[in-house]
């Protein structure tokens, strides 16, 4: 999946872009709004963007995994290398540690990323302060000149402001 991010200039062109999208067959799962005030895409039916898409809580938990993972690989090394108590350790605490250390990190590094806005959505703070709506759409890569020329045909008031190479497929 590939994620395209549209600056609308109204409400009025965010919802006829969003039945442009449907009409594209685009799910509504697929695409995301933020706006300064929530309220007005929840009047209009918009899909508004989740917590996953406006804080780093994604980014944070793969950072989580891997931080996680490794302390727990080093930590079962030690205790294979180093065995507690005279225990004959193999290959399985050292699997066993990675594991769990990876589990510990993917649930306590979310819980710290949501408490931080998306870093990758830094660039377009000042536009949504200013009243714009951000929409992201996230689209098979075989879609994306289609949705594209949609949105610059249909509405040559939006700002395409490009893609992001890969969404990740969780959450």
């Amino acid at each position: 999946m590939k994620r395209l991010y549209f600056l609308m200039p109204d409400i009025d062109t965010t919802k006829q872009a969003v039945n442009d999208l449907l009409i594209h067959r685009i799910p509504e799962k697929d695409i995301h709004v933020i706006a300064k005030h929530d309220e007005l895409l929840e009047q209009e039916n918009i899909p508004k963007a989740g917590p996953q898409h406006e804080t780093d809580m994604v980014p944070a938990m793969q950072r989580g995994v891997a931080a996680g993972g490794v302390t727990g690989l080093l930590a079962g090394l030690t205790a294979v290398t180093l065995p507690p108590a005279g225990l004959a350790l193999g290959g399985g605490a050292v699997l066993a540690t990675s594991l769990a250390g990876a589990g510990f990190g993917a649930v306590v590094a979310p819980m710290i990323g949501i408490s931080l806005p998306n870093s990758r959505l830094k660039q377009f703070e000042d536009a949504v302060n200013d009243g714009q709506y951000l929409m992201l759409v996230d689209t098979p890569p075989d879609k994306l000149e289609e949705i594209t020329e949609t949105i610059r045909n249909h509405h040559p008031e939006v700002d395409i402001e490009g893609t992001e190479p890969t969404v990740p497929p969780f959450p």
